[in-house]
């Protein structure tokens, strides 16, 4: 009798570290989601500025048409991106097409001097803040929910269960060149 008790106990034990192991999964799972969603909204705030300034340096520099264009042809990338990769390789392309605009900008002071301009610089440079803020946060939550895959004994209920590793989302595959500044030549 003792020993289905003591049976019983351990049954009861596994059977609770499993469900609280699943629900832990859970919980960063939905973090990790969470995180991605904050990326996505200052992502989307990102492009809905992007256009105002694009106007706005028209009037200006109506002979800068070339990085004109590339800013609108990466902004459309960056918003057509698929997975994680490809939406870090486009957001990358079109950080590095605003820094051509904000260059060709030096050239006109009276857009320097314009509100709206400045204005616009100044909530795409927020804006460009909050998102690196969201892609740390992003990063460490796929960081803990990786790791709990990764982990032993909680490898086996993540495997159970079919939780899957996710991607961090980085600077792709040529980080250096992302890091590195942007050429502008007039």
């Amino acid at each position: 009798m003792n020993i289905l008790y003591v049976v019983l106990g351990i049954v009861a034990v596994v059977v609770l570290w499993v469900v609280f192991a699943y629900n832990r999964f859970v919980t960063l799972v939905n973090r990790a989601k969470e995180a991605w969603a904050d990326i996505d909204v200052q992502l989307k705030r990102r492009y809905d500025l992007i256009p105002n300034l694009v106007n706005t340096v028209k009037g200006y520099a109506a002979h800068e048409s070339e990085t004109l264009a590339k800013v609108t042809e990466m902004r459309a990338k960056a918003m057509g991106a698929g997975g994680l990769e490809e939406k870090g390789q486009a957001e990358n392309m079109l950080t590095g097409a605003l820094k051509s605009l904000f260059a060709v900008s030096e050239n006109y002071p009276d857009l320097k001097a314009n509100e709206n301009f400045v204005e616009l610089q100044r909530e795409l440079s927020d804006t460009e803040n909050k998102i690196q803020a969201a892609r740390r946060f992003y990063n460490g939550n796929v960081r803990d929910l990786n790791t709990a895959l990764e982990s032993f004994p909680q490898n086996i209920v993540g495997n159970i269960f079919k939780f899957s590793v996710q991607e961090f989302f980085a600077l792709g595959d040529d980080e250096q060149d992302a890091k590195d500044p942007v050429a502008v030549q007039f």
